[in-house]
């Protein structure tokens, strides 16, 4: 490792240390030659595949683009930024779980929406009404009727649910207060 103050070719670690959820390795280094000392991070490079166009052209998995498009469906939504880094995060370990060089960007839309529909169920219909380019008002229903009856299959405790109702009267139970 080169030093970045006299850029040395011979540094010692002086320390390491887990860093990032364990992700990362944190290096304390010390040049041998000026003595300044700084820190490198170590992680693991793991590709994501390309993504497949509905064009059929071809381009590099974003997880920036990914995350502003959870984002923006979040807008102004009770939902915090760490939910949606563990969503983006849980999305692109899939991604890579798959072993594909290539993927659909459907299917990359629809592990969106599966995680919208779990973090928020307006987030959910916002994202879905742009990703299945909804044309009417009945599409929206339609959308709406299919997380209610998701809901009736699978219900939760009312202490666990945390989202907001859809619409008003729409609540089959309690609803925290945030």
């Amino acid at each position: 490792m080169h030093c970045p103050f006299c850029n040395h070719a011979d540094t010692r670690v002086t320390d390491s240390r887990l860093a990032g959820d364990g992700r990362q390795i944190r290096r304390r280094r010390e040049c041998l030659d000026c003595g300044e000392r700084f820190t490198t991070f170590e992680a693991a490079e793991l590709l994501l595949p390309r993504v497949i166009k509905s064009d059929g052209s071809r381009e590099p998995f974003d997880e920036a683009k990914l995350a502003a498009g959870m984002v923006k469906a979040l807008e102004k939504r009770p939902v915090g930024s760490e939910a949606i880094e563990g969503a983006v995060a849980r999305i692109c370990h899939r991604l890579r779980v798959l072993g594909e060089r290539e993927v659909p960007s459907r299917h990359v839309g629809e592990l969106v929406m599966e995680e919208l529909r779990h973090l928020d169920e307006v987030a959910y219909v916002r994202y879905a009404s742009v990703y299945r380019s909804f044309q009417d008002v009945e599409a929206f229903r339609e959308a709406i009727d299919g997380l209610r009856k998701q809901r009736r299959r699978a219900p939760r405790v009312a202490a666990e649910r945390e989202q907001l109702p859809l619409l008003p009267g729409d609540a089959d139970e309690p609803v925290k207060a945030k």
